[in-house]
């Protein structure tokens, strides 16, 4: 059975994509940073609907710690096909009021962990000669939200980092690909009502997304049927630029 580390599976995007891809047949690995509870609720489901999961826990933003615990169940487990680099914080605000700790506590949480979650899980798939990466940009690291200075930098920074990996990791005899997934405005239940009634009405579709339509496409660039993609950033933003 195919295995899938995902971070931030305790809630919203990570929790949803970890139950789908329970249920396309993977062996989930369900990573939380401190919200044990959550990714228990992720465990139970995935076993409810006869699935399999496993719980990691580690800090992404720790990146000796982050190398330690999956080193470890790598080795207890073997290498994993496909890691979905999830995990992240926001801390918006305008960018004069933004401290200093506003900008580090994002860049390390977010773009630090692309190094620290997936460095230790490339040689393992190289040896294997297969593996999918699925890092989570956002529209915001595309085009740049008001407030999120911080956010948008690290998105962007995400971003750039998938295309320099998938370019590295690229071979017909590897079969690894590395890509990015750039959601727009997701409904996760915690989506504020102002930000809903400024951004709604850019938006063509003139909805939000859904955490299971953000999950499926995650899913299928893990299916054999996406073998052929790399190095993409794929929207999912119902129109929205």
């Amino acid at each position: 059975m195919k295995q899938v580390l995902i971070t931030g599976a305790s809630k919203g995007l990570g929790q949803a994509i970890a139950i789908e891809l329970a249920g396309q047949g993977f062996l989930v690995v369900a990573h939380y940073g401190r919200d044990k509870a959550g990714a228990e609720q992720t465990q139970a489901q995935i076993q409810a609907d006869g699935g399999h999961c496993r719980i990691l826990q580690f800090d992404v933003s720790d990146r000796a710690q982050c190398k330690q615990v999956i080193d470890a169940d790598i080795a207890e487990h073997g290498a994993y096909f496909g890691v979905v680099s999830n995990a992240g914080i926001t801390r918006d605000t305008a960018f004069p009021a933004m401290t200093g700790e506003d900008w580090d506590d994002v860049i390390h949480t977010n773009l630090d962990s692309f190094y620290n979650v997936i460095h230790p899980t490339v040689m393992p798939m190289v040896a294997n000669r297969q593996g999918r990466i699925i890092a989570m940009a956002s529209l915001s690291g595309q085009v740049g939200n008001r407030g999120q200075v911080n956010y948008s930098a690290s998105k962007a920074g995400i971003i750039g980092a998938t295309k320099a990996l998938a370019t590295e990791l690229a071979s017909k005899r590897r079969a690894i690909t590395v890509n990015c997934v750039a959601p727009g405005l997701i409904d996760t239940g915690m989506v504020e009502e102002h930000v809903k009634q400024h951004v709604l009405p850019a938006i063509p579709l003139q909805r939000m997304g859904t955490a299971k339509e953000v999950a499926a496409l995650v899913a299928f660039l893990l299916s054999p049927n996406a073998g052929y993609i790399n190095r993409q950033v794929i929207g999912i933003n119902g129109g929205l630029h």
